[in-house]
């Protein structure tokens, strides 16, 4: 077998790797946390739970993404980035297989927590090659870091294809929602297959060891806490916004009179848009090297969320979800650009884990605090309003953050 090296690297090579990387982001967010909010309803109604708890289920997951992110740097350095990836597609696709034998709420939350902890190694180790492999191509690297993170809506777009279907094919079973489970655990499976082959032509630059923190990068460990203030404030308030809307948004459309093969197209959409984002937003994460561009999209987020609760016509439903896919994962990706922009490649691995762990405290919090306001007068509405002052409010914390003088 012949490695390509940075050197030989054609730009055909880069999007088929970029492509294969996207399959991790598909995994780790796209099936693992995402297609949770198809599931809710179901499971809800089964299980008899309260909003809260349903909320609750991915606040575990948060949680477990909130241990990973810690982990992640040290077990990078110890087994190498490709290595973290594919081990934790799998470890996720396990748990996944786990969460439908159980019908117990402790269990449940168990499985949810430790999903969310190998979606983490899945989700850093991921952006850091892809924030490499943009580095190999720099006229491209917005697209190719995109185009990675837009990989989540593949993941969304399949569960919105599979998910309906199973459950109205396993409907009179008892827990038919746990059919669901399983079909995605399989289609977990596929991906990181598919992922772990296509790993095998990543150049040596790409993949090589997180080296280990020296005595002389010592008084900068900090640099990206530090100095990313505004920032990592603002990405926090995106993670506690934007999970209110995508583990709630079915219910609330549900309880509008949505139809089943309503939500297939609305969320199938979305998905679509997510991945439409890697090109859209390209050229203003390549073009503005503070945060400006988490600004502007955690704005426009704001306003995907509000649109179902000002209208519940299905034509602004629409809107909402396109806007939403259009949008979500390119703030993710902002922070990968930022760090980029504005650190050396050996703390890449640094910047990208703090921004992960401010996302994780986040989606801690949102969905059981979404949840506990939806249980309350005024429902799953008012908790989505929640939501979109949550997001404008990241919004504005983000605008604050400046460029590293000497970036």
């Amino acid at each position: 077998m012949i490695h390509t090296t940075a050197a030989t690297l054609t730009p055909a090579q880069a999007l088929r790797l970029a492509l294969a990387l996207s399959l991790g982001a598909a995994v780790s967010l796209g099936i693992t946390r995402f297609s949770y909010g198809l599931l809710l309803p179901p499971m809800r109604a089964d299980l008899g739970w309260s909003y809260t708890l349903a909320g609750g289920m991915n606040t575990a997951n948060a949680a477990g993404y909130l241990l990973g992110a810690l982990m992640t740097p040290g077990l990078m350095r110890r087994f190498g980035p490709v290595r973290l990836l594919v081990g934790g597609a799998v470890w996720a696709s396990l748990f996944m297989v786990a969460s439908g034998f159980f019908t117990s709420a402790p269990a449940l939350l168990l499985q949810r927590l430790l999903a969310g902890l190998a979606s983490a190694w899945v989700f850093v180790a991921g952006g850091l090659l892809a924030a490499r492999l943009g580095a190999l191509q720099p006229s491209r690297s917005g697209f190719l870091l995109g185009l990675y993170y837009g990989g989540t809506g593949l993941g969304i777009t399949l569960s919105a294809l599979l998910v309906p279907a199973v459950l109205q094919a396993a409907s009179s079973q008892p827990h038919g929602w746990a059919w669901a489970w399983w079909a995605l655990a399989l289609a977990s499976f596929i991906a990181t297959a598919v992922l772990a082959l296509a790993m095998r032509a990543l150049p040596a630059e790409a993949r090589a060891h997180v080296p280990s923190p020296s005595v002389d990068a010592a008084p900068h460990s900090s640099t990206p806490v530090r100095r990313f203030g505004w920032a990592l404030a603002g990405y926090t308030l995106f993670g506690a916004g934007y999970i209110g809307y995508m583990t709630f948004v079915i219910a609330l459309l549900r309880e509008q009179g949505a139809r089943p093969a309503d939500i297939t197209v609305f969320y199938a959409l979305l998905g679509v848009a997510c991945v439409a984002s890697s090109r859209l937003w390209a050229g203003l994460l390549d073009r503005f090297r503070g945060g400006g561009p988490q600004a502007v999209l955690n704005a426009l987020l704001g306003v995907a969320t509000m649109l179902p609760v000002l209208s519940p016509s299905w034509p602004v439903a629409m809107a909402s979800g396109l806007l939403f896919g259009a949008v979500f994962l390119s703030v993710v990706a902002s922070t990968t650009a930022l760090v980029r922009h504005n650190l050396p490649a050996a703390q890449w691995a640094t910047g990208i884990s703090a921004f992960t762990i401010a996302f994780a405290l986040g989606q801690i919090v949102g969905p059981t605090v979404t949840g506990w306001i939806s249980d309350g007068e005024g429902g799953l509405a008012r908790g989505l309003v929640a939501s979109a002052i949550t997001l404008w409010a990241g919004a504005l914390l983000a605008s604050r953050q400046k460029a590293l003088a000497g970036s």
